[in-house]
């Protein structure tokens, strides 16, 4: 990349449900073998997730976003094999359909095992799985600015992702229930805005020195400065059930962040909205997904979810260009044409009671379908 441009480098955390093959619940108890197993093909890229019901994957950092789906199609179809020796299936979801959480376990990890405590009840509940997105930002400054101004376009993202309208075998009438149990949690939601990274710092060392918190990674928001890399990371959505959902979404958070950085290069940036007015249209995506309009603040009006992500995307066709993502990027309003995995959870489950199914059984068609899904094009 030109000296002094971001390099808009990728990376990419999808969290995953171990299902059983044969009751299609989770897999409460992961063997241990299956780790070890998942690590020796892996190495670094497997993580062990706060319950012992679930999985993370990283992506190494990627150049563009055909690496990104290299890696992504690389992970998923070893992360199955290996499920599979084991009696298992990986589910991405962000909550499984029917499972309860009463019966999963923390991981056996010393982080873990201090959350747990922490949280207590809440920590318990945690049986949901996101998606993250690193890009690369190398200055801190420019990471500072660019999250406030990200904020205003996270609901329109979380609105493409959407994968949990189930929860404990209720639907929950939202397309995103992750998102309310996520928000059980401190420190999450829409970050504060800070002036410099200067300013930011100084938060978050008051954090650390009254002993609130080890570090920033204990900011739970739904973009922040990453602690471990140079990069802005988003967190806000669900882990998408189709990987092309996945590639999409990363692309399109890589070029509304190139977007915001062309504007600063023009001495132009995008109007900062308090927390109140975007945790309103977070709310929205979270409980009507694509199928509601989101407020433009601009207009002072709720303008169809349609119309808001066409403007968005004539907005950033230039990013896409230069990032070399504009198919993925165009596919966006595929997603909107045939749906988020939330749709087609509902529809599965509704057709399936039609058919004459009880409702563990319509529900237990579902999980067959997401295990499915999960990999597609893999």
């Amino acid at each position: 990349m030109t000296a002094g441009f971001p390099s808009f480098r990728l990376g990419i955390e999808e969290e995953y449900l171990l299902v059983d093959r044969k009751t299609r619940d989770l897999a409460h108890d992961r063997p241990d073998a299956f780790m070890s197993a998942l690590e020796a093909r892996l190495g670094e890229q497997v993580k062990p997730e706060f319950l012992t019901s679930q999985v993370e994957l990283v992506t190494n950092p990627c150049a563009g976003i055909a690496e990104a789906r290299a890696e992504l199609r690389r992970l998923r179809r070893t992360a199955a094999d290996v499920a599979g020796e084991f009696g298992l299936a990986i589910v991405a979801a962000a909550t499984h359909p029917f499972a309860g959480y009463e019966s999963t376990t923390p991981t056996d990890k010393e982080r873990y095992k201090i959350l747990a405590r922490d949280l207590q009840g809440v920590g318990r509940r945690l049986l949901i799985c996101g998606m993250h997105v690193h890009c690369a930002l190398d200055d801190n400054e420019l990471r500072i600015d660019l999250m406030s101004q990200v904020a205003y376009f996270l609901p329109h993202i979380l609105a493409l992702s959407t994968s949990s309208p189930f929860w404990r075998g209720e639907d929950t009438g939202l397309k995103s229930y992750r998102i309310a149990v996520f928000d059980e949690l401190p420190r999450t939601g829409i970050p504060e805005q800070f002036d410099s990274w200067g300013e930011y710092q100084r938060h978050v060392d008051m954090l650390v020195k009254t002993g609130l918190i080890e570090d920033a990674s204990k900011l739970w928001w739904d973009v922040r400065p990453s602690v471990r890399f140079p990069t802005l990371e988003m967190r806000i959505t669900d882990v998408p059930t189709l990987m092309e959902d996945t590639l999409t979404i990363a692309a399109l958070y890589a070029c509304i962040l190139r977007m915001l950085w062309r504007l600063k290069r023009s001495n132009q940036r995008w109007r900062r909205y308090a927390a109140m007015l975007i945790g309103e249209n977070r709310w929205r995506a979270q409980r009507y997904g694509i199928d509601e309009g989101l407020v433009d603040f601009g207009k002072g009006e709720i303008v169809p979810y349609a119309h808001l992500l066409g403007e968005l995307l004539e907005l950033t066709r230039d990013d896409a260009a230069a990032l070399g993502c504009a198919a993925e990027v165009a596919r966006a309003p595929e997603i909107l044409a045939r749906g988020t995995s939330a749709h087609r959870q509902r529809r599965i489950y509704a057709d399936a009671l039609a058919a004459g199914a009880d409702k563990r059984a319509a529900l237990t068609e579902v999980v067959d379908a997401l295990i499915a899904e999960t990999l597609e094009g893999v």
